[in-house]
């Protein structure tokens, strides 16, 4: 990705509104007609890699993104870019196994407050994350985090919901 791309956005509001206007272009998906599954899977795999390289790089505020992919009542580490991370949520615990159990976008302003939260980088102050819906069933999450205190606020949730949305049907998961 070029750097020089992303200098000239400034706030959030406008790298949020770069990304939405700009998926289709930094993300494609192309399944050929005898093609199996499994390559299609594999071929997300590396979209979902890419997800997280564009955010972590526009977004100097985000000290981890990634997701985690569910499977019965559990959360599965999947691509993501920072420090080495929990590889296994259970769901109901801490801030993404809350999300999962819900299914609702948590902003958390201070990860510290929250009762039970998995402390996978210490350094972190706070945390955003959006349960990732497929036929209204959840099949993962992205998760975000700061090492700035209240990095996540409203803009950030409703940006990034329409982000992953727009993001899961270029990637033909929905």
């Amino acid at each position: 990705m070029n750097n020089n791309l992303f200098e000239s956005l400034t706030t959030k509001e406008e790298k949020y509104s770069y990304l939405l206007d700009n998926m289709s272009l930094l993300f494609t998906f192309v399944q050929t007609s005898n093609e199996d599954e499994g390559i299609a899977d594999l071929k997300r795999l590396s979209q979902l890699a890419n997800f997280t390289a564009v955010m972590k790089e526009l977004f100097d505020s985000f000290s981890w993104v990634g997701f985690y992919v569910a499977s019965g009542n559990k959360l599965y580490l999947g691509p993501f870019q920072g420090k080495t991370a929990c590889e296994i949520i259970d769901f109901g615990k801490g801030v993404c196994g809350t999300a999962a159990s819900k299914k609702e976008t948590i902003v958390v302003k201070n990860v510290h407050e929250f009762n039970g939260h998995i402390a996978c980088d210490t350094g972190s102050n706070s945390e955003i994350v959006l349960p990732l819906l497929r036929n209204n069933e959840l099949w993962g999450l992205l998760d975000i985090d700061s090492y700035n205190l209240n990095n996540f606020d409203e803009t950030d949730k409703n940006y990034l919901e329409k982000i992953v949305n727009l993001f899961l049907e270029i990637i033909k998961f929905k």
